[in-house]
């Protein structure tokens, strides 16, 4: 039996391919209340490259969360086969669960080229990973221990997220708090040498928390939550080739919340300080009792 949760992720994303353009992707029986976004993405992102001839890497994702998903129930990834292209592919996937569509997207695929580069400096002074606690390493000494709920989540997580900046707990240090937040992360074990792999892995990963620069000036992140949150839409742009098991650095931000609706921006690099990703999400935000009587 597969315990790592590397190996469990890998599994995760191995769709069955039950007819040409037709895959279904296992949806864990757990305690949250939906799926969760970031092994949709990822799912749908492996249906669409199962697609494609392998010598196109995907080049950028656009994506809509319609439903929540229902744990425990397989998910079906339809994809639609849109262009065919020397330079570029094009796949559109819908995931259908109990016949309603919950999740579509559209993926580009691009066969590499040359051209010219530039881009945006990693942030100065940061700490390497060895030298910073792991996410449930810093929750356990603020509270002296973790909730077996936790422990458990602790113990499926697949990424190991180590905040650059220390957490906030009390009402002092949030109180002017920029809506900034980054995170080291890594997959906990090897994920093999598939690039498809590794890509969607990532995009796993990339829901993770990108939201958490929009919460940063109203509450603590790992205290007890204020609001429904959920995840509206993803959009990624793939630069650079990388390993998902080995360290990125995930630097958020919000430039807004309004509505509602709060606007995440992120950009990943590995420790050389390349670009890798760039990624931008909208999630909803609703107070908890206005979240038990509307729906998305």
């Amino acid at each position: 039996m597969t315990t790592n949760p590397a190996e469990k992720l890998v599994d995760l994303l191995d769709l069955e391919q039950i007819e040409v353009n037709i895959f279904r992707g296992r949806s864990p029986q757990e305690s949250l209340q939906r799926v969760f976004g970031g092994q949709v993405a990822g799912q749908a992102l492996v249906a669409a490259g199962r697609t494609t001839s392998g010598d196109h890497p995907v080049h950028s994702l656009h994506a809509y969360f319609l439903r929540p998903g229902r744990p425990g129930v397989p998910i079906v990834y339809q994809v639609e086969r849109v262009r065919d292209g020397r330079s570029f592919t094009t796949r559109r996937v819908v995931a259908v669960q109990h016949g309603r569509t919950i999740f579509n997207l559209t993926a580009s695929f691009h066969k590499p080229e040359p051209g010219f580069e530039h881009q945006l400096p990693m942030r100065q002074a940061v700490p390497d990973p060895d030298d910073l606690p792991n996410v449930a390493e810093e929750v356990r000494e603020h509270l002296g221990g973790l909730p077996e709920a936790l422990e458990r989540m602790a113990r499926r997580q697949p990424f190991d997220i180590r905040y650059v900046d220390r957490l906030r707990w009390t009402p002092d240090e949030i109180s002017g708090a920029e809506p900034r937040s980054a995170v080291w992360m890594r997959a906990v074990g090897p994920l093999g040498d598939d690039p498809l792999v590794h890509t969607c892995a990532l995009t796993y990963a990339s829901d993770m928390t990108l939201l958490d620069a929009v919460r940063i000036p109203i509450e603590p992140l790992w205290g007890p939550r204020g609001f429904d949150m959920a995840s509206l839409d993803h959009a990624m742009w793939f630069h650079r080739p990388f390993r998902a098991d080995e360290w990125f650095l995930y630097d958020q931000e919000s430039p807004i919340a309004t509505g509602g609706r709060g606007l995440a921006r992120g950009r990943i690099y590995d420790r050389e300080g390349r670009l890798l990703v760039s990624v931008v999400q909208e999630g909803l935000f609703r107070p908890h009792d206005r979240a038990h009587t509307a729906t998305a």
